[in-house]
């Protein structure tokens, strides 16, 4: 069962929208929700190698630590709030019978505190980046690639799910990531009423197809159906319209088979994916 989800935030304006996807997950399987604030410390503000007045480093260092303080009484209202409009119990434990969430507040850069803050929960809740504004990509790949564990990047959505997992879709090519997504999330297929396994007819041989793929997940007692589609090209759109068409509300898939610098700067189906989609995405690395 997912027990424990991350939610790192900081005054960006998009907090509000994870959070409403990660509750929907917690309702599901009554989990606890911790919402870390990332508070900037002072002497990252401060240019490297550039010779600073002491009179202006402490006015800086004043400054930072006002401003912080302002974000994060904010971040703390805004948060009780949203308690109680998305039905989140305000505590620090959980006792497994409901969805519960606490706030913390750590000193650091975002993507370190992810790193630490997100090796011990079972799912890390992230915002989809945003290409125009150039926000995200840092906080996405830090989940992805340094906590070692299932990330859900959430699009941005005028309507947020108030349940996710019911429906879920994986995608399969029988590729070793799709392998590490399917061990990985496998609490999430068991708790869904419906689980559909995305293929186009790729995989690594036997052993490995859709078919086996079913045949595996019934050991596990999970029940799935294949859903085919045709493609050698574009494969990252046609699973986000394979995974539409079935209904999901979620998709798991396998994230970064070719290095993120290779697929950023070349294209790839992980990168499609993160560009395109406008459903929740679980993805593993």
């Amino acid at each position: 069962m997912i027990r424990k989800i991350l939610v790192p935030v900081r005054g960006d304006g998009k907090g509000d929208n994870v959070l409403a996807h990660a509750a929907a997950v917690a309702h599901h399987h009554a989990a606890h929700i911790e919402v870390v604030h990332c508070r900037p410390r002072p002497q990252d503000l401060i240019p490297f190698g550039v010779h600073i007045p002491d009179f202006l480093r402490k006015q800086i260092i004043d400054q930072s630590y006002q401003v912080a303080d302002q974000e994060e009484e904010g971040l703390r209202a805004e948060l009780e709030v949203l308690a109680r409009t998305l039905k989140l119990k305000l505590t620090q434990t959980n006792d497994g019978k409901g969805a519960t969430v606490s706030f913390i507040e750590e000193a650091g850069r975002q993507v370190d505190v992810i790193k630490r803050r997100g090796r011990l929960v079972d799912m890390i809740a992230v915002a989809k980046p945003d290409t125009d504004r150039n926000l995200g990509h840092n906080t996405l790949k830090a989940a992805l690639f340094h906590s070692g564990r299932p990330v859900l990047m959430c699009p941005a959505a005028e309507n947020a799910p108030t349940r996710l997992g019911r429906n879920v879709a994986i995608a399969w090519n029988g590729s070793s990531e799709a392998s590490r997504a399917l061990s990985q999330c496998k609490s999430v297929l068991r708790a869904a009423e419906t689980v559909t396994i995305l293929s186009n007819g790729s995989d690594a041989g036997p052993g490995t197809t859709a078919d086996d793929l079913v045949a595996y997940l019934a050991l596990h007692g999970i029940k799935a159906q294949i859903e085919s589609f045709k493609a050698e090209r574009r494969i990252g759109r046609e699973l986000l319209n394979a995974s539409a068409r079935t209904g999901a509300d979620m998709m798991i898939m396998g994230a970064y088979g070719d290095s993120h610098e290779r697929e950023t700067v070349f294209g790839g189906n992980t990168q499609t994916v993160v560009d395109h989609a406008t459903m929740p995405v679980l993805l593993n690395h």
